[in-house]
């Protein structure tokens, strides 16, 4: 099945944490051959994080990047994560393979926050990044609002930053970030997805009335809106039988369309509002092509109501 595609450039922005080396090596000419065909296609928007890789996905993408002029795409990075050299360092630690000997600090003071973005610029080779994002505050909670947002804040108001925000996969973190901060962006990943809308009302809705841009991640719920054949995962764990079943039936709706269950889970997210992008995890030249063409594929209006009344409870998600 082949997608019908428009020129358009789509809604998205290229995530590099599968070019460091996520779940399995990725050697250098693989992850640079898959920025070569984003840029291709018209992707002129990066995302990547010290915790990527402990570096490698910063170091690989600013090896792309600076060979393009500054002004023509914009790069988000994250701050939260502090790395050190460690050659006791176990390869695989945190799902990332093939990556450096270093080991990552959590740091979410002021300092460690302008630490963090010098040394990611170090990595990157650039002068700037566009959007930082404090990531996966969960347990930093307290450090994380009142040190490290005011931080980001002033360097958006001296003009640093362009923006600034937090990326995290828990609904309450993001919140409270809203509600307590002055962030103009947040990234959620895994809870606003043909599967999963945990996040639509106390989150989006809510960024939405205060002009706060989302950025939408881990948008496959980690590979079931892919093919949920027996054994696919739901956010990182074994999917329940029932939620197998659910995707199944979003499945076949799809195929009644002609369309691949990936298609119509790439482009949900930008159906609200609120959402600006959908941040594609994709590692290899083929993920991306086959991302963005999807993207780019005619969706009827009347799949996504089929698609709507096949919504799992949600009360039950893992």
């Amino acid at each position: 099945m082949e997608p019908a595609t428009t020129p358009v450039t789509p809604r998205c922005v290229l995530g590099c944490a599968a070019l460091a080396g996520l779940y399995r090596p990725v050697a250098e000419e693989e992850a640079q051959a898959a920025l070569e065909a984003a840029w291709e296609l018209g992707v002129r928007r990066f995302d990547t994080a010290p915790h990527y890789g402990v570096g490698l996905s910063e170091e690989r993408l600013g090896r792309f990047l600076r060979t393009k002029p500054r002004d023509s795409f914009t790069i988000s990075t994250k701050v939260g994560r502090l790395l050190v050299d460690d050659p006791a360092a176990v390869d695989g630690t945190d799902e990332f393979y093939g990556t450096p000997r270093r080991s990552r600090r959590r740091d979410y003071t002021a300092d460690g926050v302008l630490r963090s973005l010098e040394e990611s610029l170090e990595r990157l080779g650039l002068d700037r990044v566009d959007l930082a994002l404090v990531h996966d505050p969960e347990d930093f909670m307290d450090q994380a609002l009142d040190e490290a947002a005011p931080a980001l804040s002033r360097l958006r108001a001296e003009g640093v930053l362009n923006g600034y925000g937090v990326g995290t996969n828990v609904t309450g973190t993001a919140r409270r970030f809203v509600s307590e901060t002055d962030v103009d962006t947040v990234m959620i990943a895994g809870r606003y997805s043909l599967l999963d809308r945990r996040a639509e009302e106390g989150l989006l809705d809510l960024c939405h009335d205060r002009d706060i841009r989302v950025l939408a991640a881990a948008v496959l719920n980690s590979g079931i809106l892919v093919d949920p054949a027996p054994g696919a995962r739901f956010n990182y764990a074994p999917a329940p039988d029932w939620l197998l079943a659910a995707a199944r039936h979003m499945d076949g709706a799809c195929a009644a369309h002609d369309l691949p269950l990936r298609a119509a889970a790439l482009q949900f997210p930008v159906r609200h509002p609120a959402v600006d992008a959908v941040v594609l995890g994709a590692g290899s030249e083929a993920t991306v092509r086959d991302s963005v063409a999807w993207l780019r594929a005619p969706v009827p209006d009347e799949l996504w109501a089929e698609l709507d009344a096949l919504l799992p409870e949600q009360d039950r998600l893992p």
